[in-house]
C-alpha cells in the first residue's frame, strides 16, 4: 500500500507540474459601426482567444484641450457605452472573458502621451472631465461584471504632470467597480508610472524596439528582448504584481520590429514572415513566465473575412500566417 501511495504521489506531482498554467490571451476587440453577431464572436473563438478588450472611445480637440466628448450618437456603436454592453455581453455569452479599456483620440492622430494642459485650470478641467469619460466606463464595466478595467491608455504627460490626482481616480473607481484594475503604459513610459502598487496588473503597450533588420529571424528577435525583459521582471517583482501586456502586435511589413510603434500610412513592403516571427519571438520569450499573465494582440477586426489579408502591412494577423502562430499558443495555454 505504502508504495502504491508514494506512486500515487509522484504521478500527481507529474501531473501538476506538467499542466500550462492558463493565460490572458485576449484580441483588441476593434470597435465597429455596427453590432457583434456570433459569427464575428465564431472567428475570435477559432484562434482560442478567452479574452477581449472592448475599447469605447472619448475625444479630445487637440493636445491642449481639457474637454472630452464621448458616448455620443455620432460616434461609431462600438464606441460608446451601449455598443460595448452589446459587444461585453455577445462575448460572455460565449466564454469569453473582457478588458474594458477606453482610450482618448486627439484630432489628426496626435499621440495621447503628448497630452499636456498649458495652466493650472484647465488641469483641474481635463480631471473633471476625464473624471466624467472613466467613470461612466466603470460603471458600465461594473453593470457587465467586466474582468479587468483599465483606467488609462498611454497618457504619460497626464499621469507625470497631476500623479495626486491618479491616485485619487483609483480610489473613485474602485468605489464603482470591483474587478481587476490596470493601465495601458507606453512601452517606453512603464518604468515611470508612479501608482502600480495601486492596481491588480503592470500593463504595458509592448511596442519595444528589437531589430533593425528587415525580416529579423526568431532568435534575433529574443536577443532583441533580452535588454527590455529584465527590467520588465524586476518591476514585477519589486511591486509584486504580474505584467500584463495591454496591447502587443507587429505590422506585417519590412522592418517590423524596428520601430513597432508606427501606425503611419506608410506602403512599405508586405513582410508575412517578419511579422510571424516576431509572433514568435514575444510568445515565447513571455507565455512561459510565471510573472507574465499575458495580452491582447492588437488588433481584430469584427468582420474577419473580410479583414488583414496576405496584401495587407497593417497590424492586424487576420487571415495571414500569424494567425495561424496566436492560434497554436492561445491553444496551448
Amino acid at each position: 500500500m505504502r508504495r502504491l501511495g508514494l506512486l500515487f504521489l509522484c504521478l500527481l506531482q507529474f501531473s501538476c507540474s506538467s499542466q500550462v498554467k492558463k493565460k490572458i490571451n485576449g484580441v483588441s476587440f476593434v470597435a465597429s459601426r455596427n453590432q457583434v453577431l456570433q459569427e464575428h464572436i465564431d472567428d475570435v473563438k477559432e484562434v482560442y482567444a478567452n479574452h477581449a478588450a472592448i475599447m469605447p472611445f472619448g475625444f479630445i480637440r487637440d493636445v491642449a484641450s481639457p474637454e472630452i466628448v464621448f458616448n455620443t450618437e455620432r460616434q461609431w456603436f462600438g464606441e460608446t457605452n451601449k455598443g460595448a454592453k452589446q459587444y461585453i455581453d455577445m462575448l460572455h455569452k460565449n466564454g469569453i472573458k473582457t478588458m474594458v479599456k477606453p482610450q482618448i483620440w486627439i484630432w489628426r492622430g496626435e499621440f495621447t502621451g503628448t497630452l499636456h494642459m498649458n495652466s493650472e485650470e484647465d488641469w483641474k478641467k481635463l480631471e473633471v472631465a476625464y473624471d466624467k469619460f472613466i467613470l461612466a466606463n466603470a460603471k458600465m464595466a461594473q453593470e457587465t461584471q467586466s474582468e479587468i478595467f483599465c483606467i488609462g491608455t498611454e497618457l504619460e504627460k497626464f499621469v507625470t504632470n497631476r500623479p495626486e490626482y491618479w491616485h485619487e481616480l483609483i480610489g473613485k473607481i474602485r468605489a464603482v467597480y470591483d474587478g481587476k484594475l490596470t493601465y495601458a503604459a507606453n512601452w517606453d513610459e512603464y518604468s515611470r508610472v508612479p501608482f502600480w502598487k495601486d492596481l491588480d496588473y503592470i500593463g504595458i503597450d509592448a511596442y519595444f524596439p528589437l531589430s533593425e533588420e528587415k525580416t529579423p529571424s526568431v532568435e534575433a528577435l529574443r536577443e532583441g528582448w533580452k535588454r527590455w525583459k529584465t527590467d520588465i521582471a524586476a518591476l514585477s517583482e519589486k511591486v509584486d504584481h504580474p505584467v500584463l501586456f495591454t496591447e502587443f502586435g507587429y505590422r506585417s511589413m519590412d522592418y517590423t520590429a524596428h520601430k513597432p510603434w508606427l501606425v503611419d500610412k506608410n506602403e512599405d513592403e508586405v513582410n508575412l514572415v517578419a511579422q510571424v516571427n516576431a509572433k514568435k519571438a514575444i510568445f515565447e520569450e513571455f507565455w512561459n513566465e510565471e510573472w507574465f499573465a499575458g495580452g491582447y494582440v492588437w488588433k481584430w477586426f469584427i468582420d474577419h473575412k473580410k479583414s488583414g489579408g496576405e496584401k495587407d502591412n497593417r497590424f492586424t494577423p487576420q487571415n495571414k500566417p500569424a494567425q495561424e502562430i496566436i492560434k497554436e499558443v492561445y491553444k496551448k495555454y
